[in-house]
């Protein structure tokens, strides 16, 4: 039971939600354009949650590893750092992750393209291949990315433009122009999260030369990035909505941002790392909010 526990914790179960908000907006999208198939979303929505718990497994085993993750750091505890689980154990968890990860892209694009025409196809399980290496490589390994700055165009890419115009593309096989807008927003979002956490984290990552953006801006000009970060993110929203408008309900995902700007405000207000902490999950969670929104506001099988 302890073992179970351990891995929930190590899966850390609550990143989940914000991982799955670009396949729920890129859903929505492709109902909006008038293609819907409950098989490519749960399928899409499962390969995601793949990418993410490999992403927890080897962030996890990363920083434990590096010693980014001690007695400095703000956050909850990690399987690695508590003696949870053995740099053996987790790295057999990373191995069977990545092995299911790439099971389920290889049943998404089964279940989404056409045998016939391979190049589909082929791009798809290349960007699967490439989501599963970005996923591992963030801590993992000497030329780690998230230890050189990189982890916020790697998040912007992956958790935006290609979770939410990738999951479009599944139904439709092609792109709209205006799709842009909201994935834009997501990446944004998404990043703001990392950005946030990044904040928090400022004095341990320093110290363990983990040089994020943050390490390398400062912590005031981090939270000036932060604030750009959710503003253009919300300019975007704000420009699809409009460029889209057919009824009053499309309007409802705007609602999603006053927990933002609310967040916002807070965040000028705090001088200290350590109390940004409750501010992550909130964030996060408004993301996913923000998600359903546009799935409600956008959906026209609704």
């Amino acid at each position: 039971m302890i073992k179970i526990k351990s891995w929930f914790n190590a899966a850390r179960l609550r990143t989940l939600p914000l991982s799955v908000s670009g396949v729920i907006v890129g859903t929505s999208l492709a109902n909006f354009y008038g293609y819907n198939d409950s098989t490519i979303f749960f399928l899409a929505i499962l390969t995601t949650i793949g990418f993410q718990i490999t992403s927890n497994f080897a962030n996890d085993y990363g920083d434990g590893v590096k010693g980014t993750d001690n007695e400095d750091r703000i956050g909850p505890k990690r399987a690695l750092q508590s003696g949870l689980l053995s740099r053996k154990e987790l790295k057999s968890g990373i191995i069977v992750s990545i092995i299911v990860s790439f099971l389920l892209v290889i049943a998404l694009v089964y279940s989404a393209f056409e045998m016939d025409n391979l190049l589909n196809p082929v791009l798809f399980i290349i960007l699967g291949v490439a989501s599963i290496w970005a996923a591992i490589r963030y801590t993992v390994g000497s030329s780690a990315y998230g230890y050189k700055g990189l982890g916020d165009i790697f998040v912007f890419l992956f958790f935006g433009l290609l979770s939410v115009l990738g999951s479009m593309f599944l139904f439709t096989k092609h792109f709209e122009p205006l799709a842009i807008l909201p994935a834009i927003t997501f990446g944004l979002l998404s990043t703001a999260v990392l950005n946030l956490n990044n904040l928090r984290d400022n004095e341990s990552d320093k110290k363990s030369k983990k040089y994020t953006m943050v390490v390398k801006m400062g912590f005031a000009r981090g939270k000036m990035y932060h604030y750009s970060l959710l503003i253009v993110a919300f300019v975007c929203m704000v420009l699809f909505v409009g460029f889209n408008y057919t009824h009053w309900k499309n309007v409802i995902v705007l609602t999603g941002f006053i927990p933002i700007f609310l967040h916002l405000k807070k965040v000028q207000k705090i001088k200290a790392p350590i109390l940004l902490d409750p501010e992550l999950k909130k964030i996060a969670l408004t993301t996913f909010l923000i998600a359903v929104l546009f799935y409600i506001a956008f959906n026209n099988f609704l």
